[in-house]
């Protein structure tokens, strides 16, 4: 049966990168757990246990050669996954099967494969995540002084500018990344903790030495690259972890799926666009369109993403006891499809990073239909100051306000707020006057010296360790 017979996921076709497929597939996670079980062979010879150097040669020899056939056959007989590829390993390693998992539940190298796959799956998109940050500093920076019309409640505002816009979505990231870094200094492996986390069986091998089994488990955490283990563990590690780690993930997707969606609306002004390339269709049935279609596919893939995250929630809740293997299945998915879809959220964020047009002279034109309203403001100060009366004034220029929005939505006509003004002598302004106040670069408070210093105080010292970042790839544009 051809690939184009059977299902694939988009996330392999389509979507995400080499290096996180890799590490999600069957040939990582079964040479973990082969690798799993040779630290376990040496830790023990190391506090005594009667295996020989020769036996842990043989194991290491074929930690990457793995007899996937053979597993498959074992585990139609067996029904049990560890088990099956236990006795394919031993198959390999004759003089070795003797003490492959030896004292070890199941757990052990599922558990612990969960835990430093998920810390690589981490790093990997921290890495990632700094390169999209990367771009989106050097855009902020770019226009951190063209000013641009701000909108609350998606209605006209004071001003910002185009660079400021940008570091809002910078400072979401950045929590984003932050939160990463914590959830990888934070994971432990399971460690050796036996068939219910007492380490009962560790403590018949080595006939009740308690400090040879707390050894033991220190010796495990250390060959697999961590200072400790998790002090108490049930058979399984507590699926929280889970939750802790693709919620980290979720916190990505909603601050990916904000600016995606930031960017969509202002692709509806025209303002700001993805990039578009030369050959590309945006409709099948109208030529002239230039939909966003990756900023779209951020937010789809984002919204999968954020309710992925109910799958450990739900899992951590529903554990019984010390154990219970209604997590094992969801687990098998959830866990693989949240970093898969963090990765490829990523890959079109990084894309769309590399080339977002900007068009100030739509932006100028959109400020210019609304700056009358925001000046009126600095108008009536200007206006006190000559003697006016604050409240009388600032009544007339609601009148005035009110009678333009009318002629501009009722009538279509443009924006004469600034003549009325100017032909009522309440203010004794000239229409000259009036027309100096609309320098946009008066209306942008500190939005220049916000970015700069957010990019150089935050940013970049939080980018500096991830070098150039991991480089991002577009499967489909």
């Amino acid at each position: 049966m051809s690939n184009n017979e059977t299902y694939q996921s988009p996330f392999s076709t389509r979507y995400c990168s080499k290096e996180m497929q890799y590490l999600f597939s069957a040939q990582k996670k079964h040479s973990t757990w082969r690798k799993l079980w040779v630290i376990l062979a040496e830790s023990e010879r190391e506090l005594g246990l009667n295996i020989t150097e020769a036996q842990i040669a043989e194991l290491k020899a074929h930690t990457d050669d793995i007899n996937f056939e053979r597993a498959g056959e074992f585990e139609r007989q067996l029904r049990h996954d560890v088990m099956a590829h236990v006795h394919a390993y031993g198959e390999q390693c004759p003089s070795a099967m003797p003490i492959i998992h030896l004292g070890a539940t199941s757990c052990y190298v599922t558990d612990n494969t969960d835990i430093i796959i998920m810390r690589e799956g981490l790093q990997f998109l921290a890495a990632k995540l700094a390169g999209v940050m990367r771009k989106l500093s050097e855009f902020a920076l770019t226009w951190k002084a063209q000013p641009t019309l701000g909108f609350t409640h998606f209605q006209p505002a004071q001003l910002t500018t185009v660079g400021k816009r940008a570091s809002l979505w910078l400072q979401d990231l950045l929590s984003d990344l932050a939160e990463i870094e914590y959830r990888i200094s934070t994971l432990k492996p399971r460690g050796a903790k036996g068939t219910t986390g007492t380490q009962a069986s560790f403590l018949e091998l080595f006939d009740g030495d308690t400090d040879k089994v707390k050894r033991l488990d220190k010796l495990v955490a250390e060959k697999m690259g961590f200072d400790n283990s998790i002090p108490v563990t049930g058979q399984t590690y507590s699926r929280k972890i889970d939750y802790y780690v693709v919620s980290a993930l979720s916190g990505l997707a909603q601050s990916a799926s904000k600016f995606a969606t930031d960017m969509r609306l202002l692709s509806h002004l025209k303002e700001l666009e993805e990039p578009f390339e030369d050959k590309q269709i945006g409709s099948s049935a109208m030529p002239y369109k230039r939909n966003p279609m990756r900023c779209e596919r951020i937010c789809s893939l984002s919204r999968y993403l954020i309710s992925d995250a109910l799958n450990p929630a739900q899992t951590a809740a529903a554990q019984w006891l010390e154990r219970t293997l209604d997590d094992s299945a969801n687990r098998r998915i959830s866990l693989a499809e949240a970093f898969l879809c963090a990765d490829a959220i990523l890959n079109v964020m990084s894309s769309v990073c590399s080339g977002i047009q900007v068009y100030p002279k739509v932006i100028e034109r959109h400020l210019m239909e609304e700056l009358p309203f925001m000046a009126t403001e600095n108008i009536m100060m200007g206006a006190v100051k000559r003697g006016g009366d604050r409240q009388e004034l600032h009544e007339r220029i609601r009148q005035h306000s009110v009678a333009a929005g009318n002629s501009v939505k009722r009538e279509g006509k443009p924006n004469d707020l600034l003549n009325r003004i100017a032909a009522d002598p309440i203010f004794d302004l000239t229409l000259e006057q009036l027309f100096a106040e609309l320098n946009p670069t008066s209306y942008i408070g500190r939005s220049v010296q916000q970015v700069e210093e957010f990019v150089a105080e935050h940013v970049a010292p939080a980018l500096e360790r991830y070098g150039s970042g991991a480089e991002a790839t577009e499967l489909t544009v």
